[in-house]
C-alpha cells in the first residue's frame, strides 16, 4: 500500500505516468502481475488464429512477445496461446487474447489487443 501510495505521488509530483502492474487482461506495454512474475506485452508476433466465423483445417497460433521479471531479472520470452514456458521456478502461459480474428474484418490494430497471462508453480 505504501509503495503504491508513493509510486503516485511521484506521479503527481513529476507529472509523469505511473507504471504499475494489474490483475487480469492486460494490452500491449502494460504490466500484469501473475502469481508470481511481472509479465509486460511487447509485441505481437504472429497472429494466424483460425477467424471465429469459419471452420479452419489448422487453428493458427498467436504468438506474444513478452518481458517476464522478477526478483532482480529479468528475460524476454515469446509465449504462443495455451502453449506453457519454463520461467523461473514454474510455467508462464498465455491464456486468453482479444479480440478474436473474423473473415470479413481488418486485422486487429496493436492498440486493440488484450492477453490474459497465468502462472503455475513457485513452490
Amino acid at each position: 500500500m505504501r509503495a503504491a501510495i508513493c509510486a503516485l505521488a511521484g506521479t503527481f509530483i513529476t507529472g509523469c505516468t505511473a507504471h504499475v502492474p494489474v490483475e487480469g487482461p492486460i494490452a500491449l506495454g502494460q504490466t500484469a502481475f501473475v502469481d508470481g512474475p511481472k509479465v509486460r506485452a511487447d509485441r505481437v508476433i504472429e497472429d494466424s488464429r483460425c477467424p471465429v466465423d469459419v471452420q479452419c483445417v489448422w487453428a493458427g497460433r498467436l504468438v506474444v512477445r513478452a518481458t517476464v521479471m522478477g526478483g532482480g531479472w529479468s528475460r524476454q520470452i515469446d509465449l504462443t496461446l495455451g502453449m506453457p514456458v519454463n520461467v523461473a521456478d514454474g510455467a508462464l502461459t498465455l491464456v486468453a487474447a482479444s479480440p478474436a480474428r473474423r473473415v470479413n474484418a481488418r486485422p486487429a490494430k496493436d492498440s486493440a489487443y488484450r492477453f490474459t497471462f497465468a502462472f503455475r508453480g513457485g513452490r
